[in-house]
């Protein structure tokens, strides 16, 4: 799957406009050139991991949120009632209760591909 730098740079360019910055300014907290800045939204540039990292900082968002189309809004939320789930277990039952899993898991699985 190719990466679609245009579509990351229109996501970036919303949440900027959703904060009220403008090109110029979020360039500025970043530390980069506006044109830079400008390159990076219209996906002609693609952002060093520290341009990247510090995009997210200044814009106060998650990286899935500029480069996913969907995110799977059912995961964090299932990985939070999983770690609730545990978060009174001692190693052992932890140790216990991913083994459940992760057998349920493969057969269901392999349960799958059978049919």
């Amino acid at each position: 799957m190719a990466i679609d730098y245009k579509d990351i740079g229109q996501r970036i360019k919303e949440k900027r406009m959703e904060k009220g910055f403008t090109q110029e300014k979020l360039s500025e907290m970043i530390g980069v050139g506006p044109s830079h800045m400008s390159h990076i939204e219209s996906g002609s540039t693609v952002p060093s991991f520290e341009v990247f990292i510090s995009i997210l900082n200044v814009l106060g968002c998650s990286a899935d949120a500029l480069l996913c189309r969907e995110t799977d809004a059912a995961k964090p939320l299932l990985h939070s009632w999983l770690s609730e789930l545990v978060a009174d277990c001692d190693q052992t039952e932890v140790k216990i209760i991913s083994d459940i899993v992760i057998a349920a898991k493969q057969t269901l699985r392999k349960n799958k591909s059978i049919e």
